[in-house]
């Protein structure tokens, strides 16, 4: 075992990885900078082919130097050519930096005095633009890098259970980060999965002998069912030989999205503060303003959508188009929450005689409160709620203030026994036409995970979170994971 480990040493960390922290930067502010200067002549095409009969005239130095220079600056503040976090993260920052530079370049045409020859057209075609074209480019750049395997960051993991599976399966997916595993240490035995993703380079008593060996600068330790002195000890063994230790404890469950750390007694105590977002008026306020308008827009864009479903149900069987269900909201109140029907008329008595008659069928009904082969769907249902567009009236909840775009999923009344402790974390907030657990496996994350997400949701809550959730939800609907 020994030989075989050694004979990875060579390879685990290629040459363009390896100086990666060096070599990124300069490639995204490469990218960085054409997304802007992209942006910038697009906004003044579109300007020139709106207005027709003026051109908008920009010199060379503005166009290449002084807008791009703005944004890179602002970019560079905000840490996104240090930095490496998730990507969501990343676009939250680059909309930041896209209102800063804005702001700054509006100043910076008035202290020039050349305010008044400058487009508010353009200006504002630019702000939608830049951001565009920098997200695009960011995410682009990334997913080539990470999938020519090069410019990311080598890690080194200690510990292989399933939290690292977790962990890492998150940490690969995530576009933002961009690290590459070369390998773990673990003193117990590995889960397959974290076996299968990296080599196996030995024990946490092997820690220094790797890292010499490597070469490697960063070190990530996921193990959670260590003893705070075991912890401590491996911190300051390694801390003089790498750059960075990275320490994953067993917060499961805590609303950290939501933390602030403070050191205390010169460093020796840390106390950890967790807000309660939803507890202030003006975020619920924020929420409620961000449902009203997106729904809105949404109804309008949607209502020929909307019609050619209704019409479709109306043909395809006998009954209403609209289908009512009793489900519990905010407070606990019910509300009757708007499907189109995907199910015959007399979809109760047909599943009292199934539960009947099939056991299976009554265990997996009384667990999941679904069925995955419901003989009672009708054929434009099956299809509806393959796409989940039968859920599009629920846009109608969200504007009478009974749902939200994003929240928990909506419930009936026999499943908040099922939250157990958790059920207040639930009537906190109004239920979500989209949310955690529909843009992370819906029908085939078990009961129990549902109900963790709903409570990190309402824990963690944060309106970029949900325009995030929202985009998601597209790309789960597109590809009809999970959904029956």
């Amino acid at each position: 075992m020994k030989h075989e480990t050694e004979r990875n040493y060579s390879s685990v960390i290629s040459i363009q990885n390896k100086y990666s922290t060096a070599i990124l930067p300069v490639v995204l502010g490469v990218v960085d900078y054409l997304a802007v200067l992209a942006a910038v002549i697009v906004s003044g095409w579109l300007r020139d082919s709106f207005m027709g009969n003026t051109n908008l005239h920009l010199s060379w130095l503005s166009i290449h130097v002084i807008i791009p220079a703005v944004y890179l600056l602002f970019m560079q503040a905000h840490g996104l050519y240090t930095r490496r976090t998730q990507f969501w993260r990343v676009i939250a920052e680059i909309f930041k930096v896209n209102a800063y530079a804005m702001v700054s370049l509006v100043l910076i045409m008035y202290l020039l005095q050349s305010a008044a020859n400058t487009s508010r057209l353009f200006a504002g075609l630019l702000w939608i633009l830049a951001f565009l074209f920098l997200v695009i480019g960011r995410y682009g750049a990334k997913k080539v890098l990470s999938r020519l395997h090069c410019l990311q960051i080598p890690v080194l993991v200690m510990g292989a259970g399933k939290t690292a599976a977790l962990v890492l399966d998150h940490l690969c997916r995530d576009a933002g980060l961009g690290y590459t595993f070369i390998g773990f240490l673990e003193d117990k035995q590995p889960e397959p999965h974290v076996a299968a993703m990296m080599p196996n380079l030995g024990t946490f008593a092997d820690a220094e002998d790797v890292i010499r060996r490597t070469g490697v600068q960063h070190v990530l330790i996921v193990a959670p069912g260590i003893p705070r002195e075991g912890v401590q000890e491996l911190v300051y063994r390694l801390q003089p030989q790498v750059k960075n230790v990275a320490f994953i404890p067993d917060m499961s469950g805590m609303p950290l999205a939501t933390l602030d750390m403070e050191s205390l007694i010169d460093g020796h105590i840390v106390a950890f503060k967790f807000r309660n977002n939803l507890a202030q008026w003006y975020n619920q306020v924020l929420k409620r303003l961000f449902d009203l308008v997106c729904t809105s827009i949404g109804i309008i864009c949607l209502s020929p959508v909307l019609l050619a479903i209704a019409v479709w149900i109306y043909k395809d069987s006998p009954g209403p188009v609209i289908f009512k269900h009793r489900r519990v909201g905010k407070g606990g109140r019910e509300f009757s929450c708007y499907k189109f029907r995907s199910m015959c008329v007399d979809a109760d008595v047909k599943l009292k005689e199934l539960l009947e008659k099939d056991p299976q069928a009554r265990k997996e009904w009384e667990t999941e409160f679904k069925l995955k082969n419901d003989p009672r769907i009708t054929r434009s249902g099956a299809f509806l709620r393959k796409t989940s567009l039968d859920e599009l009236p629920q846009l109608f909840n969200v504007l009478k203030g009974e749902m939200s775009l994003v929240g928990p999923r909506p419930i009936i009344r026999d499943e908040v026994k099922k939250y157990g402790k958790f059920i207040e974390d639930f009537y906190m907030v109004r239920p979500g036409v989209t949310g955690m657990w529909q843009t992370s496996g819906r029908n085939d994350v078990s009961y129990d995970e549902r109900v963790q997400m709903d409570t990190w949701y309402v824990r963690n809550w944060n309106l970029w979170f949900d325009i995030v959730l929202i985009w998601r939800t597209i790309s789960v609907v597109l590809k009809r994971k999970g959904a029956y």
